[in-house]
């Protein structure tokens, strides 16, 4: 396996870029229990409530999410292209016809105008337990700093973020903006907020992991995978050893968990939902889970 050496491109930067990723990461958590999308099994997806309610389950470690850009650069936090017919509401209340469901692009939405639609109140039948509240995409600025003022006011531990970047090759100009952009707007948020040494960033689009890894070599990546391609074909593909390989759930297997330990990557698949899938992924030995039900995960053994 021929992997790709990064150490000319990290030292031709500027030394601006370095500072911006000066400090040091955070001790990782020795078994990373993350609820995906805040837990939406339990609560509405990628939510300010969803992340709250998260917190309040004891050994959830991390909070996982997704980020889109909007047409006027707002870094929000939603999973899809364009918002769903299953589980939003136009501003009026209306249901998002099956028909529309290419209708309202979130790359092409200022955020005033996508804040108006309901997320929240309308059934959900793939999540059926989920809680109905009446609650809105978020921008990732307000979502830190709720979470922030939660662990503060509550006195509770530090959380970790799992943050994706939701981007695609195909997706240029359509549905996301290239990945120096989508870096650049997205690094400019958690530098703010100053929540780096506790922030992992991933994707399925390895070139904005790829760029991250060159601009800001402290800041922690995940190679997101869902494919048939072996551990040793995946990290080729990436060209270079991530903090996490991030595998659909199925992929995992003994040889895999393995293979990463000996190289120093970490393993976090996502997402099993039942009891047994978790168990199962527990005793090969994966160095944490991402669960769209945090509670069922920290009961689990």
């Amino acid at each position: 396996m021929k992997l790709i050496s990064i150490a000319p491109l990290i030292a031709a930067l500027p030394l601006l870029s370095m500072s911006c990723s000066a400090q040091k990461p955070a001790e990782f958590p020795k078994f990373s229990a993350e609820a995906h999308r805040g837990g939406r099994g339990l609560m509405p997806e990628n939510t300010i409530v969803a992340m709250k309610n998260a917190m309040t389950i004891n050994g959830i470690t991390t909070l996982e999410m997704d980020t889109h850009i909007t047409k006027d650069g707002k870094v929000v936090v939603t999973h899809d292209d364009y918002l769903s017919p299953a589980f939003m509401l136009t501003p009026e209340g209306n249901e998002i016809a099956g028909t529309d469901a290419k209708k309202y692009p979130i790359y092409k939405l200022s955020y005033a105008e996508l804040k108006k639609f309901d997320l929240g109140t309308k059934y959900y039948d793939l999540f059926p337990q989920q809680k109905k509240i009446k609650t809105h995409i978020s921008l990732l600025s307000d979502l830190i700093d709720s979470v922030q003022t939660d662990i503060r006011v509550n006195h509770r531990k530090q959380f970790f973020y799992n943050i994706e970047t939701k981007s695609s090759e195909k997706g240029d100009g359509v549905t996301n903006p290239e990945p120096a952009e989508f870096v650049q707007l997205l690094m400019s948020v958690l530098q703010k907020k100053k929540i780096l040494p506790y922030v992992v960033i991933q994707s399925f689009d390895k070139r904005t992991i790829q760029l991250i890894t060159r601009k800001y070599p402290n800041v922690r990546t995940s190679y997101l995978v869902s494919n048939k391609k072996t551990y040793a074909e995946n990290i080729a593909e990436l060209g270079y050893k991530p903090f996490i390989l991030s595998p659909a759930w199925q992929m995992v297997d003994e040889d895999m968990v393995s293979r990463a330990h000996a190289d120093g990557v970490k393993v976090i698949p996502w997402t099993p939902n039942t009891a047994e899938d978790i168990k199962k992924l527990k005793a090969l030995n994966v160095d944490g889970i991402i669960s769209d039900y945090p509670d069922i995960l920290v009961k689990t053994q």
